[in-house]
């Protein structure tokens, strides 16, 4: 029974409430406020200290990562990961609950989800709706901050589940696996600009945006709607997936939906269009938009 709880991709608000409730947060099950946001708009850490759920800590995404890279939130090493979740609490045997306070739903979560899966991770699970339902549906929350034990984590990246620019750049000409872009269609077309980065995508990819997981209230959508998305888009389940966004955070949403549909190795490419866009040649950078040079 245990294993099948711990192998769910996505828990629900009524679930989790209920290990609240009964006192289950703890070393075999931590629960982690992943948000983020821009600073001009909100503040994440400031939030969680005003009110999270009961038992929660806060899964800081600008510190659990690669701080020397260029790029935003790269993947930390596999020792520094370690070391972080080691300190909230989070051992080998925990099961991890994932979420975030975006007004979507779910946004920085699933990179929470993936990055514990990438390095070795597998009982690990979002929660289904965020926080935003979670207090919608009246769960309980406090401005308690929790001082979880210390435990012992040990990391081990599985390149299985990720990709580096060099196989990105490769696989244009090869199309050994298929490419998913994550971000919304005028970014990916490069009708408009992507944070104030000229837009554009990488050869060959298909452009599914994240929210069409989401439903309105901000769930993910059923298996079966799930399904049909994949095949519109004519993304093939059974063969090699890699996804990409802008900065290796959305292309989680839909590492998340494929495995639901049972998909579990799906890649994601870590520095997506930040990087690309940096270093790729201009001819692997397909774009719609009109520049006057």
């Amino acid at each position: 029974m245990a294993s099948q709880v711990l192998s769910r991709p996505l828990v629900t608000a009524k679930w989790l409430s209920e290990a609240v409730r009964a006192g289950r947060v703890g070393p075999s099950l931590r629960v982690l406020d992943a948000s983020w946001y821009p600073q001009q708009e909100r503040n994440a850490r400031q939030e969680f200290k005003e009110r999270h759920i009961p038992g929660a800590s806060f899964f800081d995404i600008e510190v659990c990562r690669d701080q020397s890279s260029p790029y935003d939130f790269m993947l930390p090493s596999a020792s520094h990961f370690a070391d972080y979740v080691g300190r909230l609490g989070v051992s080998n045997n925990t099961h991890v609950v994932v979420y975030d306070g975006d007004e979507l739903g779910t946004f920085y979560a699933p990179r929470a989800w993936w990055m514990f899966r990438v390095f070795g991770h597998k009982e690990v699970s979002v929660l289904n709706g965020g926080f935003k339902n979670w207090v919608k549906e009246g769960h309980p929350v406090t401005a308690e901050v929790s001082q979880p034990t210390p435990a012992v984590f040990k990391a081990k990246l599985n390149t299985g589940l990720l990709k580096t620019f060099e196989e990105m750049i490769q696989n244009v000409g090869t199309l050994q696996f298929q490419v998913v872009d994550s971000r919304p269609e005028g970014r990916f077309r490069g009708t408009e600009l992507d944070q104030g980065l000229e837009s554009g995508h990488i050869p060959g990819a298909v452009n599914i945006p994240f929210k069409s997981f989401l439903t309105e209230s901000g769930h993910e959508k059923s298996i079966e709607e799930i399904q049909e998305i994949f095949r519109e888009k004519k993304v093939d389940l059974s063969k090699p997936l890699a996804i990409t966004c802008r900065k290796g955070v959305t292309a989680c949403h839909i590492a998340l939906a494929a495995f639901l549909c049972g998909k579990r190795d799906v890649a994601i490419y870590d520095g997506s269009w930040s990087e690309w866009f940096h270093r790729a040649p201009p001819h692997y950078k397909v774009s719609e938009m009109k520049r006057n040079k």
